[in-house]
């Protein structure tokens, strides 16, 4: 007698995994990338304060895309790696080629080789930041962020074209000024992230007053207070660091 087997139960088809990518964070990430890329434009066409503007609004919205895919839940790998491109190009290769076109033009190849130093720098510093994200304290940056590098550059040229300076009377100080925040951003100097503060509690009135006459102060005066806002930050690392550095040193001696 021929045993009778049971059809197999059907099952339900999987639903087909959709590709693709999240819309809103990396749209800020583009609107980054393309000020960027403005800024390139604008430069190689002699506009310098339209260039360091450009670059600055690059910084606004390279703050903006994590924290929209932070409060979207919209973090991905690739938006991490578009991110990083998109800061080469905005922090590394406009700021560069800004400030070669600008003056760093008149020194010949020197001009060219510092302006490569700084891109490359940039190139290395993000590539160490995204091997080292969750395995450093993340209050503190290793290096000088690229968009406080590019801040300060950009800042430099801001507020000379607003100021009327003739760059080519400053070529050599734009030339260490270039050449030191590439070396900033592969060094080992601790900055302040500013990551560990707490935004989503409750704050003393004085706080929003506070954030008010920040951007009175700003408005006043953008690209004197800007270009000496992130000088003073790139500046600090290396003073907190030159003190510590005494302190430990001092300490051994004491110690022997």
């Amino acid at each position: 007698m021929n045993e009778v087997i049971p059809p197999s139960p059907i099952l339900p088809e999987r639903p087909k995994r959709r590709r693709g990518i999240y819309l809103l964070p990396n749209l800020f990430t583009t609107a980054a990338l393309f000020s960027g890329f403005y800024a390139i434009i604008k430069g190689m066409n002699h506009q310098f304060e339209a260039a360091a503007i450009a670059i600055f609004i690059a910084m606004i919205l390279d703050g903006i895309d994590g924290r929209v895919a932070r409060l979207t839940n919209t973090q991905s790998e690739f938006g991490a790696e578009y991110d990083s491109l998109s800061d080469l190009v905005s922090f590394g290769l406009a700021p560069a080629l800004v400030m070669y076109t600008w003056t760093l033009s008149t020194l010949g190849k020197v001009g060219w080789l510092v302006a490569f130093i700084y891109t490359a720098a940039t190139a290395l510093r993000l590539a160490r930041f995204n091997v080292q994200i969750g395995k450093i304290d993340k209050a503190y940056f290793q290096g000088l962020p690229s968009p406080a590098a590019a801040a300060v550059m950009a800042g430099l040229v801001w507020f000379c074209d607003e100021t009327h300076i003739d760059p080519s009377s400053i070529v050599y100080l734009n030339l260490l000024l270039t050449l030191g925040t590439g070396l900033l951003m592969v060094s080992n100097i601790r900055y302040r992230s500013f990551k560990d503060l707490n935004l989503k509690g409750k704050v003393p009135f004085f706080a929003i007053l506070a954030i008010v006459l920040l951007f009175v102060v700003i408005s006043s005066n953008p690209p004197t207070v800007l270009f000496g806002a992130f000088l003073i930050y790139a500046l600090s690392g290396v003073v907190s660091s030159s003190i510590q550095l005494y302190r430990r040193r001092r300490a051994k001696t004491v110690s022997n």
